[in-house]
């Protein structure tokens, strides 16, 4: 994406700015209050800033909200194709958190953003610094499937190394024809505006050959084994037809954080907080004021 020339007509675009942290050239959005407590979203893989679009500026009631596209997605620059995967990605995204001078307490990921969320949440605790809680929307922590077999890493990996790959992807039908059946086959329903800024990412071969980069890189293995050590509350709120990352993947996990909430949302899809916002804001804010009182304990809740 064109920067500043694609931000026209971007979700929320009067909070955007860049950040250069060499090699990788960031864009995020930030609201709320400055002496708020920080709060990170981090999106998914083939998503920017935009799927946040009607949850940020509720979010900032409450908190200083940082909202970063991922290296190699939307405005952000990647630098160099080995700086992408889990652990680079985690690394920037913790760097960036350090160059703005802020150690967000609430971490929020969707689908990969929420692995990285997590493999950050347990750099930080290492190091003496855990966040107050993570938030994973349907989150990524087994293979691939279903309508994103087309990010499963092998595919990644030739479509990466193949010239023109990107431009390939791209091609057949209108951006938006090709953004819609994709969304659908996640599980998901959108407006019109969410299909709108689908497309604009979609027809770009830069965050198109961003995602490709990033898949072709990702391994969770490390991620998978070390979830159990994580002392963080969490709530990992799914969506009843999610297809992309069914929920049977998060309850067959090996390992869970020990103090982890999940909710189930039968009525959303992969994209449960860009279908259901109000939804989304209000699981969050319970969560959060709960956490004083929160127990060690898995819960499975449908509403």
């Amino acid at each position: 994406m064109r920067w500043p020339d694609d931000l026209r007509g971007w979700p929320n675009a009067d909070l955007s700015r860049r950040v250069d942290l060499a090699p990788y050239r960031f864009h995020l959005q930030e609201a709320g209050p400055s002496d708020a407590p920080a709060m990170l979203l981090l999106h998914g893989a083939g998503g920017a800033t935009h799927s946040w679009r009607d949850v940020l500026r509720p979010l900032a009631a409450r908190h200083r909200v940082i909202a970063p596209d991922l290296p190699g997605h939307g405005f952000s620059t990647l630098g160099a194709a080995a700086l992408s995967g889990l652990g680079p990605m985690t690394r920037a995204v913790d760097n960036l958190c350090a160059a703005l001078g802020r150690s967000p307490e609430i971490l929020v990921g969707h689908s990969a953003g929420a692995a990285i969320a997590l493999r950050l949440a347990l750099d930080r605790q290492a190091r003496g610094d855990p966040p107050r809680a993570v938030i994973g929307i349907n989150p990524a922590l087994a293979d691939f499937d279903g309508i994103a077999g087309w990010l499963f890493p092998m595919a990644a990996k030739a479509l990466a190394a193949t010239p023109f790959a990107a431009t390939i992807l791209m091609a057949g039908g209108s951006a938006r024809d090709r953004t819609r059946r994709l969304i659908e086959g996640t599980g998901s329903q959108l407006d019109p505006a969410g299909i709108a800024a689908y497309a604009r990412l979609f027809s770009d071969r830069d965050h198109v050959d961003g995602v490709l980069q990033m898949m072709a890189r990702w391994s969770l293995g490390g991620l998978r084994r070390d979830l159990g050590r994580l002392d963080v509350p969490c709530l990992f709120l799914l969506g009843g037809r999610d297809r992309a990352v069914p929920p049977d993947t998060i309850r067959k996990l090996p390992a869970m954080p020990p103090d982890t909430r999940v909710e189930t949302c039968p009525e959303a899809g992969h994209l449960l907080h860009e279908e259901q916002p109000v939804r989304f804001v209000a699981s969050v804010e319970a969560f959060l004021n709960g956490l004083p009182a929160h127990r060690p304990a898995t819960a499975d809740i449908a509403t």
